[in-house]
């Protein structure tokens, strides 16, 4: 049997399984409910019970005696024994997101084509990243050196960080991510860090523009819109060269299959003649001028190479767009 939690005073609603947590039962419903170490510590997910009954599987310390008296109650530790009334903040910007930094450890390294890597990352035991999606993390190298990797996964999914890394010419650190890195190896990083998340609180429909790896952090941001039953229409643009760069073509397929709101579109800017290609050719930011007239109504994500952003920002302008709606991720690379 599932309950039904209501939250205030947003009114937003969401149900919870058995034997499942508050904030658990939350983030898989793309709920942002404020969180820390999720272990019942910290006390970061103090919120009040306004109506309803709950229990704890162990009395949790982050909370003391004379808060629960008062209705106090630790989310991520709270199970539902009614439905609820809550009362507690919901997150939908970086001001109450804390930049810190992490040991970590590489749990999974796996081809996902010829030189786009997922490396997915573990934080020790009782810690947990709490971000938006879209944002990104940095490695920091031995000489203090930092390297950018936007993340793929969505909030509610947060067991693991998940990267898509792209092997770049000449770049030292991405070699020794295809060379050297191993599962088991322990990394540093800090974050979560970057303005590129979804803007909630707009009902304007959504255009994607990804260019190669800036798939990553759309993909986390489509993913948790999905998870939050977000009814705003979304067509994601896809550039690259060759069908091989498609790394997850079948997984954006598969959301248009999900939700009738979503469009997909992959655009080959040099397509292989063995791709026998007959989809879309040429520049991605022009295939979204070509189908879109007037962009006045929309938001505009983009990601990927600069060239990319950048063309899409000053070209969208001509067809009536509005620049305070285009949020963008250029991936410059640093230099070694």
């Amino acid at each position: 049997m599932s309950y039904q939690i209501k939250i205030e005073p947003s009114g937003h609603t969401f149900t919870v399984n058995p034997d499942e947590t508050v904030l658990d039962a939350a983030l898989r419903q793309g709920i942002g409910l404020p969180y820390g170490c999720r272990n019942g510590r910290c006390g970061g997910c103090l919120g009040k019970l306004v109506k309803g009954e709950i229990d704890y599987r162990e009395t949790p310390v982050g909370i003391s005696r004379d808060e629960m008296a008062t209705g106090g109650a630790l989310f991520c530790q709270a199970i539902p024994k009614t439905d609820l009334t809550i009362s507690a903040r919901e997150s939908l910007d970086t001001s109450e997101i804390s930049i810190k930094t992490y040991p970590c450890k590489i749990i999974e390294l796996a081809r996902l084509n010829h030189d786009v890597m997922l490396v997915k990352l573990k934080l020790p035991t009782g810690e947990r990243m709490r971000f938006l999606a879209g944002q990104y993390i940095d490695f920091i190298l031995k000489d203090g050196r930092k390297r950018s990797f936007s993340l793929a996964n969505a909030p509610h999914d947060d067991d693991f960080l998940v990267l898509h890394v792209r092997h770049i010419e000449g770049g030292r650190f991405t070699a020794d991510v295809f060379d050297n890195m191993k599962e088991k190896d322990i990394q540093r990083i800090e974050g979560p860090l970057g303005s590129f998340y979804l803007r909630e609180d707009s009902n304007r429909p959504i255009i994607f523009m990804a260019g190669g790896t800036g798939f990553a952090p759309i993909k986390g941001i489509i993913e948790h819109a999905l998870a939050a039953r977000m009814e705003r229409p979304m067509h994601l643009y896809w550039g690259v060269r060759a069908r091989e760069d498609l790394y997850m073509h079948e997984l954006a397929e598969s959301w248009t299959r999900i939700n009738p709101l979503i469009r997909y579109t992959p655009v080959l800017s040099d397509p292989k003649s063995e791709d026998n290609w007959t989809g879309r050719t040429g520049f991605v930011h022009e295939a979204i001028m070509s189908d879109y007239a007037d962009l006045s109504a929309y938001e505009i994500y983009a990601s990927g190479p600069p060239v990319m952003v950048y063309a899409g920002r000053d070209a969208f302008v001509t067809h009536g767009f509005t620049l305070e709606n285009y949020f963008s991720d250029a991936f410059t690379y640093a230099a070694d």
